[in-house]
């Protein structure tokens, strides 16, 4: 479902590491991560994650004011919703604003699960600081159809972070959330070395509120075997995730990549 609203604010104050600011043309999001904690994020009140997206239709013409006087600063797309999900096809108030954003000549970086981003190459090639990361949890398309039922497929998702540099496209890879028993960390680790982006982000589950729940949900349908040991991983999440992480920024650093957690 699909709600028009409008804005009062475009350029938010980012606490991310590396950005200044946050712009997100839409509230909520289709790709229904079952592992996201966005709602948990934005306090979302408005029923399922997924089933409702809202449409900020004024966006670029807030951008457009905030532009003349905002400070020079790295905006972040995508913060806490994908910026390119099924929405932008029509409206396309991620293309409205980085034509914004272009014109003050604001660097800018943003975040994807979908290949939609490649419509925009035109666009992003035009830009003196621009990247793109995308995100990646494993290279099975069953899991991620379950996982990401939204999102383009791992496939596509590979074929962007292929074309983009071919373009002069800056690119990086957030690997993550690393999901215990089904993310094959070696070969993702491959496949990530062989599109060769600049920089490789590295992430755990992020436990908020209700993201526990929904992912124990998925692995009672999905992996009914691995109950247990989810239960397990969530009670002692930090060892699990040492003991992980190590390995795929070894795998990573063997490869070439520059790589690092995203968070402690």
């Amino acid at each position: 479902m699909i709600k028009e609203i409008k804005t009062k604010t475009a350029l938010s104050p980012s606490q991310l590491p590396g950005l200044d600011y946050a712009l997100n043309p839409y509230r909520g999001c289709a790709h229904a991560c079952i592992y996201c904690y966005a709602p948990s994020v934005i306090h979302w009140d408005k029923g399922k994650w997924g089933e409702l997206v809202e449409v900020k239709i004024n966006l670029p013409r807030i951008l457009s004011k905030e532009l003349r006087t905002k400070k020079k600063g790295v905006v972040g797309l995508g913060t806490v919703t994908d910026p390119y999900q099924p929405a932008e096809k029509k409206y396309e108030l991620t293309r409205r604003c980085l034509e914004l954003l272009h014109m003050h000549d604001f660097p800018v970086c943003i975040q994807t699960k979908s290949s939609l981003v490649l419509r925009d190459i035109d666009l992003l090639k035009g830009f003196s600081n621009m990247e793109v990361g995308i995100t990646l949890t494993t290279l099975d398309d069953r899991i991620r159809e379950k996982m990401e039922p939204g999102a383009s497929s791992v496939e596509e998702r590979l074929r962007a972070l292929s074309e983009l540099p071919k373009n002069g496209i800056r690119t990086w890879v957030f690997l993550g959330p690393l999901m215990p028993y089904l993310t094959d960390a070696a070969a993702l680790v491959d496949a990530v070395a062989a599109v060769k982006p600049e920089y490789v982000l590295i992430d755990r589950l992020n436990l908020k509120e209700g993201v526990r729940e929904k992912v124990m949900g998925f692995i009672r349908e999905f992996k009914p075997e691995l109950v247990d040991d989810y239960r397990m991983i969530f009670n002692e999440e930090r060892d699990y995730y040492e003991d992980i992480l190590g390995k795929v920024i070894g795998g990573c650093r063997k490869k070439g990549l520059k790589c690092k957690p995203f968070r402690d």
